[in-house]
């Protein structure tokens, strides 16, 4: 696959960071578009940016065109301020996205969501990236590719203290043998093979990679 065009949201996360730089150094993918609040310093010929306003996403609508949309938009619960506030971000917003992309002609989608996630679950958080999975499921896209990684190893700058011990604790737990399948992910591993999974994606509807699937020893990681 050539001349792909790319859109981005969550472009300025710690996912998506990796994911914008590995799309642009990419041959396969002529153009990448990113929607985001604030302008990012990166800049390149093949890079074009829209800053919006998310909850006022039908405005943009017909910007959202392209081959692939890649999906890595989040925040936690500390930084949105309450449930009401992450919900908007986690679900409201990318739902809309996804939605106008697919009504666009947009044919491949990659969600990154996360391990554990059920529409069905008693607790917020897993049960938010659910139900985001399951409506998306929906929407028209010819392939979807779902994400659900273990706790994701961030950029320095980013990685938060708790985050740091968690780390460390699953580390030392995967030293003794013990929850291997829950490795912690550098981002840019899991950015990789979104990336690889979508340039030779087979036309499957829908395909989820699990926590064991990311970090399984037979896939390379980056």
């Amino acid at each position: 696959m050539r001349n792909l065009h790319a859109i981005v949201i969550g472009a300025t996360g710690a996912t998506g960071k990796e994911l914008v730089i590995r799309l642009l150094e990419d041959s396969d993918f002529s153009s990448v578009s990113i929607f985001v609040r604030k302008k990012p310093t990166i800049s390149h010929k093949k890079l074009k940016t829209y800053e919006i306003d998310f909850s006022k996403i039908s405005d943009f609508r017909e910007l959202i065109k392209g081959d692939v949309l890649f999906s890595c938009l989040g925040t936690t619960l500390k930084t949105a301020g309450s449930k009401l506030n992450q919900y908007k971000v986690d679900y409201t917003y990318q739902y809309e996205f996804a939605k106008y992309a697919s009504e666009n002609g947009v044919n491949l989608y990659s969600l990154v969501s996360s391990t554990g996630a059920n529409s069905k679950s008693s607790f917020f958080y897993p049960k938010m990236k659910g139900e985001l999975e399951d409506s998306v499921k929906n929407l028209t896209f010819k392939t979807i590719h779902i994400f659900q990684p273990p706790i994701l190893i961030r950029q320095a700058e980013l990685m938060r203290a708790g985050e740091k011990f968690a780390i460390k604790i699953f580390r030392s737990l995967n030293n003794l043998g013990i929850l291997k399948s829950q490795k912690p992910l550098p981002v840019s591993t899991l950015a990789n093979r979104m990336v690889d999974e979508i340039k030779n994606f087979q036309q499957i509807k829908f395909k989820t990679f699990s926590t064991k699937d990311l970090t399984s020893s037979s896939h390379p990681l980056h």
